[in-house]
């Protein structure tokens, strides 16, 4: 028998291609897909179906973070108040290079925690090294993930251990594709990583794209994040990143470029040519990167989405928090409250999102025939209310803790703020002491920043 579930009186934002918008509308879930939104007839509904009155609340697509890097979640405060190769070289790479695959593990549950509550239940993850470790993780809290491997074969100051030729790097991430792509009814794929130009040489980032293609998977990478990075690819390589990349012949429609900060106008225009995706993450772009050209991509019809980056490149793995900022930075430094309008950060959070990770038929938004990745928000609480615009409060006003119920793949994950597929606490302890652990043996070397008595 098929399990249905049936919600009912909310308002319901579709995200579909006539952004359809119901004031009092319905979804109806058979099993993982959805059968019927907007106003059902009632002969659909089961006699058994699961009943669930969203009177007064706020139903919409699952939130879409197209680059959070979950091996990360256990060095959150470890990236705070230095620059990027500082931040590499000395923090992130030691702490990351000293992890176990359990540690990932345990990192990617603590990651899907914190992403679950703040409504997202699809993301994108660039490189750890453990894809093992994070498809487990991943199977058991009950979202999407599509996973890579963090890919480097070239570069000063590598920790030893991650010292790998281009063949070993290809070869085992055609393992992790055969082992654990569309795994756990699909939620789980894995993609191809690229961590960055600088520790990738070209005929790594060639075969890389070639075995995309083979695999009909897409490419993750970090593209023209820092200055720096364009200037040595100017050096090294005759060009700037984006025309590098261009030249090698791996731009395309399934190459996922992440923050794409330095780019000039004539590259914006590669990119909406090559169909490139774009994930955009504003706090860590904030943080030390600077201020990619968002409204300038979105006009040119470029598939811009959102991202939140690693926990210690932003402290924070919320996409809530991810659409605020995205409303304000590029209307701020503009001095243009015109651009990136609240619809279009909910476009990029959601459908967009979607695109990004190659799975528009799939998710994005609430349409028959689509997976069922829903979340339920209650907008009753001193710090979303009144709604008289009930779009705008969505990005600017609403905070994680109005995500108050999610659905994905037709199952419940979390209902009034409990998650139910895994156990909150236990996880959360056992990352406290391997946080603990792997910091002590990176030796890592933080500032004192008062002292101690």
């Amino acid at each position: 028998m098929k399990k249905q579930i049936y919600i009912k009186n909310a308002f319901i934002l579709t995200m579909d291609k006539n952004s359809q918008v119901y004031q009092s509308g319905e979804v109806l879930i058979e099993d993982d897909q959805i059968v019927a939104v907007g106003h059902i007839d009632p002969a659909l509904v089961k006699p058994d179906a699961e009943i669930v009155d969203a009177t007064d609340k706020i139903v919409m697509p699952g939130l879409i973070n197209t680059h959070v890097h979950t091996s990360q979640q256990l060095g959150r405060g470890l990236g705070d108040d230095v620059n990027l190769l500082t931040w590499l070289h000395e923090r992130i790479w030691p702490y990351e290079s000293n992890m176990t695959e359990e540690d990932s593990y345990i990192s990617t549950l603590m990651c899907n925690l914190e992403l679950i509550k703040s409504g997202v239940t699809s993301f994108a993850e660039p490189g750890g090294q453990f894809v093992s470790g994070m498809a487990k993780a991943v199977s058991q809290t009950g979202i999407r993930g599509i996973l890579a491997k963090s890919v480097m074969d070239c570069g000063e100051g590598l920790p030893e251990l991650w010292q790998k030729t281009t063949q070993e790097e290809l070869e085992v991430q055609e393992a992790d594709i055969k082992r654990f792509h569309n795994t756990a009814n699909g939620r789980v794929k894995v993609w191809f990583g690229l961590r960055t130009i600088f520790n990738a040489t070209d005929d790594l980032i060639i075969r890389t794209k070639a075995l995309a293609d083979q695999y009909d998977v897409g490419v993750h990478m970090h593209v023209a994040e820092i200055k720096e990075e364009v200037e040595f690819v100017r050096e090294t390589r005759g060009a700037t990143t984006v025309q590098h990349l261009e030249n090698l012949g791996v731009l395309d429609k399934n190459f996922l470029a992440v923050h794409t900060v330095w780019l000039t106008d004539e590259e914006v225009e590669i990119f909406k040519d090559r169909q490139v995706k774009v994930s955009h993450n504003p706090a860590a772009a904030m943080r030390v990167l600077g201020f990619a050209k968002v409204p300038h991509m979105l006009k040119e019809g470029i598939c811009v989405s959102i991202g939140t980056d690693g926990a210690p490149s932003n402290n924070r793995m919320n996409m809530i928090d991810e659409m605020y900022l995205t409303s304000l930075i590029h209307k701020g430094w503009r001095l243009d409250p015109t651009v990136v309008k609240a619809q279009e950060i909910l476009t990029m959070a959601t459908i967009n999102g979607a695109r990004t990770i190659l799975d528009e038929e799939n998710q994005g938004s609430l349409e028959p025939g689509k997976k069922a990745d829903v979340i339920i928000i209650n907008p009753n609480t001193i710090d979303m209310l009144p709604l008289h615009d009930t779009i705008a409060n969505l990005v600017t006003s609403m905070h994680s803790h109005n995500i108050e119920s999610m659905i994905c793949d037709g199952k419940w994950i979390m209902k009034n703020r409990k998650v139910l597929t895994v156990d909150e606490d236990a996880i959360i302890a056992e990352a406290k002491e391997r946080a603990k652990s792997i910091y002590k043996r990176a030796g890592i070397v933080l500032p004192d920043r008062f002292p101690t008595v």
